[in-house]
């Protein structure tokens, strides 16, 4: 009997560390993946994941354990098809390992992704950004390095892995400025600062002190924040500005909300999208078209530049007593 364990271990410290060297994010989206599945499954077969076997996990196990991830987890669309690549990954690994078990891998396999629906992004316009930035108590360190954080982010749109992978190295502030930060399939970029945030950054890495390698923005111990510790700031000060800064109530602000700001500050000031692609490290230019389409500044102008229809307004009709009847059915 074939079980899971083995073929998990190899899975992960052969193919995704040795032959693809996955980066450390995949292999922890990976990892939660297959955490969440085991004890799913382990829930339904009475089986602990060690001695779990393979043909436990079949299609309609997995089928089940999507729907709960939607149904019981509520996660998003997007989220649920992230899990399924992951299982994906897993399984066309088994099917050349265990060719015995190649007809239950391809029904896994065949498990389609879901169609998403592909909400407009949200972003703050100006004064919703001088308000946050205004937020943090600048009086106490914890103030002074949430303001650099939210000034960086606004400037350069940095993911949060970004950000918590920057160390004080990373941040050049001498003549033409700028943030070398490594992204998504480990494409490394340059990001160029205003004199304003090297003007913030540079106070703070005077006050942060340290050796080059140490995190550009630690916790009070030192240690590099995490992500929830990043959404959480952000909250905290969306929370307070938004008493004073009324429209902000209204949005759900993340540190992705402050990238959705950068990509439609740069939009609206004219520059292309293959330059924004770039700016943000996008890997497709087509991913930078979700900007296009949430810029309503943008489709009023177009909409001033055309002339108006000469259409008055029409005599008002009553519709057919019948199909009337058939409209209210």
């Amino acid at each position: 009997m074939t079980l899971v364990a083995g073929l998990l271990e190899a899975f992960f410290t052969d193919r995704l560390q040795r032959q693809r060297n996955a980066s450390p994010n995949t292999v922890a989206a990976y990892r939660d993946t297959f955490r969440l599945l085991l004890v799913f499954a382990q829930a339904r077969i009475r089986k602990p994941p060690s001695a779990l076997p393979l043909a436990a996990l079949d299609a309609p196990l997995i089928a089940a354990f999507l729907q709960h991830l939607e149904s019981e987890r509520r996660n998003s669309v997007r989220t649920r098809n992230a899990r399924l690549a992951a299982i994906h990954s897993f399984f066309k690994f088994v099917a050349l390992e265990e060719p015995a078990h190649s007809a239950m891998c391809q029904r896994v396999l065949a498990i389609p992704v879901k169609k998403a629906e592909r909400k407009l992004v949200t972003s703050l316009d100006r004064s919703e950004q001088e308000a946050l930035l205004a937020a943090p108590d600048r009086t106490t360190w914890l103030g002074r390095r949430d303001h650099a954080i939210i000034a960086l982010l606004f400037q350069t749109g940095l993911r949060v892995s970004e950000l918590r992978g920057l160390r004080r190295e990373d941040i050049v502030l001498s003549t033409g400025a700028h943030v070398r930060c490594r992204g998504k399939g480990r494409k490394e970029r340059c990001t160029p600062l205003t004199r304003q945030v090297v003007a913030v950054l540079r106070a703070w890495l005077a006050e942060r002190a340290g050796q080059p390698h140490e995190p550009a923005f630690p916790t009070r111990r030192g240690s590099t924040l995490s992500r929830d510790a990043v959404e959480r700031l952000i909250a905290k000060h969306t929370a307070v500005t938004s008493v004073k800064c009324r429209s902000l109530s209204k949005k759900h602000v993340t540190p992705h909300v402050l990238r959705h700001t950068t990509a439609v500050t740069l939009l609206q000031a004219g520059n292309d999208r293959a330059v924004i692609a770039l700016w943000l490290g996008h890997e497709s230019i087509e991913t930078t078209q979700i900007y296009l389409d949430a810029d309503l500044s943008m489709k009023e102008r177009a909409l001033a530049r055309t002339a108006p229809l000469r259409a008055g307004p029409a005599r008002y009709q009553p519709e057919d007593g019948v199909l009337a009847f058939l409209t209210a059915l």
